[in-house]
């Protein structure tokens, strides 16, 4: 009986200590995957808090995760292609709920226009 209490307590405590759930991040963690054909240079990403600088990002790579205080399902990117800018520029976020404290990949593909505001789409994932 002895030998059952010690093996049901050391459970709990196995039990008890376990990785911290996404609820308890500090913010919204966001990483960039570049899931088109070119490589992106000198990127930036405006959330809505500020102009937060990334890697640069190889085509089919991803970047390190970044913390964001508030994130929304999509966000100013600003990157170059082959030394041309192209920018994804939301109006607004008006009626926007923003993103819970979890960890997010904005997908960014591009394709073969050369308007600055038309080439790019992202696309977010929940991790």
């Amino acid at each position: 009986m002895k030998k059952s209490i010690i093996l049901f307590l050391t459970l709990c405590t196995f039990l008890s200590c376990s990785i911290p759930k996404d609820e308890n991040l500090l913010g919204v963690s966001i990483r960039l995957t570049n899931v088109s054909q070119y490589d992106f240079k000198n990127i930036t990403v405006d959330t809505s808090t500020g102009i937060t600088p990334f890697e640069d990002i190889d085509a089919g790579e991803s970047t390190d995760y970044q913390v964001f205080e508030l994130a929304y399902r999509y966000a100013f990117i600003e990157l170059e292609i082959d030394g041309e800018t192209f920018t994804i520029q939301p109006i607004d976020y008006v009626g926007e709920t923003p993103l819970e404290n979890r960890l997010y990949t904005y997908q960014i593909n591009a394709n073969d226009s050369p308007d600055q505001y038309g080439r790019l789409t992202l696309t977010l994932i929940e991790d």
